[in-house]
């Protein structure tokens, strides 16, 4: 019998690394053996001082329309980190909470230096003097927005994974048990009494004249 693709998103996972050779390489067993928390924090910071840096460039070219581009960008930048800490929850990485937690705090320090080597080096030559800003209300702006979507990520992911499993363990039960057949009826102890014939009358034997 045929089997369907794998039911798991890990074992999804594990398919497209091995696929690809991911995990044969030096970089994927780097990338492996680091904490979890680094590569988020590295991920999200590039992200939010990316979208600082050009949001910034933009209102200067555009000042009128900064606030529509301004809230598309916190749109994707809440999303990104609420769809990649669900991921998490769902394939079950170990102390996810934890790890987005460390991970925010550290994207929130990298971040605001990030932003001001990037503006200083593409929009308006910012200077030092905005890295004290950029490491405290900024760092402190960036970690909260990485946070508290995170943590919805994290709760929607873990209920998803529940109702995943419960479905995939009916699923397996449903398969392993066996067919059931039709009862088989057991002749009674008693059998019946069979019926005697019933006389037939003298009109019924003698042929009509």
């Amino acid at each position: 019998m045929a089997t369907g693709p794998p039911r798991h998103p890990a074992a999804v996972l594990r398919m497209i690394s091995f696929s690809t050779g991911f995990t044969d390489s030096r970089l994927g067993s780097t990338v492996t053996q680091m904490p979890p928390w680094i590569p988020r924090a590295l991920g999200m910071a590039f992200l939010h001082a990316t979208a600082a840096v050009a949001t910034a460039k933009f209102a200067v070219f555009q000042p009128t329309d900064v606030t529509l581009v301004t809230t598309i960008t916190l749109a994707v930048l809440v999303g990104s980190a609420a769809l990649w800490s669900a991921i998490d929850a769902w394939v079950g990485l170990d102390e996810a909470g934890r790890t987005w937690f460390v991970a925010a705090l550290v994207a929130g320090v990298t971040s605001g230096v990030l932003t001001v080597v990037g503006k200083a080096a593409f929009v308006d030559r910012t200077g030092v003097s905005a890295l004290a800003s950029a490491l405290t209300g900024g760092a402190a702006f960036t970690a909260l927005l990485i946070m508290v979507p995170a943590g919805l990520g994290l709760v929607v992911g873990r209920r998803l994974a529940t109702s995943y499993g419960d479905a995939d363990r009916d699923d397996d039960a449903t398969e392993a048990s066996p067919p059931t057949s039709a009862p088989v009826r057991k002749p009674s102890p008693y059998p019946r009494e069979k019926s005697s014939p019933r006389p037939r009358n003298r009109q019924e034997t003698e042929p009509a004249r």
